[in-house]
């Protein structure tokens, strides 16, 4: 059973890279957000969950889905918590969205924001909805397909006008059809 709060924790970060100015969850409401935690040493970090991040950023538009990277160290204190070694690694791998450090815990060693979302570990994929809802946490490996089928749900839930076919519909009126494979929209009572 999940004990996370409804709202998604804000982020609790020692320094951010890739962007010029700091970022909160509050300053994203009205967006999805896509959060992958993920260490420099991790290989399946490396192998699959940045790699998925990226697919992610490149695959949604900015003004519909942000993505988020979380540097939790929570091993390797040493190597991989320098900002410098993390510029480089970012570089390296051609990573381009916003990249926070998670801030270090005083009396363990799981960074403060990794410890309030209750991750298990990296990489771990966290979804926030528009309202700056949690919605959901992948540890591991995640099917492209079944958190593209996530990512679209919580895009059609917004409480904002869609236009498809010239016609603008309210989300009320439209129905929604999502499973593994992804959501379809019905407009009008036809399926998509």
């Amino acid at each position: 059973m999940n004990t996370l709060p409804m709202k998604a924790p804000e982020l609790s970060v020692s320094e951010w890279l890739n962007t010029d100015a700091p970022i909160t969850l509050s300053q994203l409401r009205g967006k999805v957000v896509v959060i992958e935690a993920f260490q420099m040493l991790c290989p399946g970090c490396v192998s699959h969950g940045l790699p998925q991040a990226q697919r992610i950023s490149e695959t949604f538009p900015k003004d519909e889905v942000i993505v988020l990277g979380l540097h939790a160290v929570f091993e390797h204190h040493d190597v991989q918590g320098s900002k410098k070694a993390l510029e480089a690694f970012l570089h390296e791998y051609r990573i381009g969205f916003p990249v926070a450090i998670d801030a270090p815990s005083n009396n363990q060693p799981t960074p403060q924001t990794m410890a309030a979302y209750q991750l298990r570990g990296t990489p771990s994929l966290i979804l926030i909805d528009r309202e700056g809802n949690y919605q959901n946490q992948f540890f591991g490996e995640a099917s492209d397909l079944a958190l593209g089928a996530h990512i679209m749900r919580l895009i059609g839930r917004a409480d904002q006008k869609k236009v498809s076919n010239g016609k603008t519909e309210s989300p009320e009126n439209m129905g929604e059809a999502c499973d593994e494979n992804g959501c379809a929209i019905n407009i009008a009572g036809s399926a998509k």
